[in-house]
């Protein structure tokens, strides 16, 4: 796998971990498991079947609490610092080419980075969801959120550069239409 393909990889899943944050280190594993892609020597455990069986029965267990009305606020609290920490691992785990350093940093700055704002934006999304709507559409939200991280983990596995321009234009698109709520002007009284 060529530098790029890895890092385009690596910042998809990192994204998906925004999501959901067992999903990417599932299909992360589970692909290379199935010789899809190819990971780092230190991550080769990922692969393993306990490690698949352990990731894929918390992928069950976060999807599923994502319903339970106060458990998905609980679960966000706690999701937050857990997806920057998978947005990491993932990342440094389909980069294989890079030194030390430099596989870290894109891990830690890219990949942390990536998943600490995909995680901010549905943390917004379901606040808002409650306050709008008392919690009654959280249940979409969640399915919506779900869809979103395999469909990202699919996308990054098979089509790593898409994937990572898809996530480049939604992200500018999502920063102009946040920035149009924020900034819009007021009127002047």
């Amino acid at each position: 796998m060529t530098t790029l393909l890895a890092i385009a990889l690596g910042l998809g899943l990192a994204t998906a971990a925004g999501l959901r944050v067992f999903v990417p280190l599932f299909g992360a594993g589970l692909a290379a498991n199935l010789g899809l892609i190819s990971l780092h020597e230190g991550f080769a455990w990922l692969a393993e079947p306990p490690a698949l069986m352990a990731f894929g029965t918390a992928t069950v267990l976060e999807v599923v609490a994502y319903y339970v009305p106060w458990l998905d606020h609980a679960l966000d609290v706690i999701a937050t610092p857990a997806a920057v920490v998978a947005g990491v691992l993932a990342s440094a785990a389909v980069v294989t080419d890079l030194p030390p350093v430099l596989r870290w940093g894109i891990a830690i700055i890219g990949g942390g980075g990536a998943a600490g704002l995909m995680q901010a934006l549905t943390v917004g999304t379901r606040v808002k969801s409650t306050l709008t709507t008392g919690g009654l559409a959280n249940p979409l939200v969640a399915t919506a959120e779900t869809i979103g991280s395999a469909s990202i983990v699919v996308l990054a596995v098979f089509v790593p550069v898409a994937c990572l321009l898809l996530l480049v234009a939604a992200g500018v698109l999502a920063y102009r239409w946040i920035g149009r709520l924020t900034w819009r002007r007021r009127p002047s009284h």
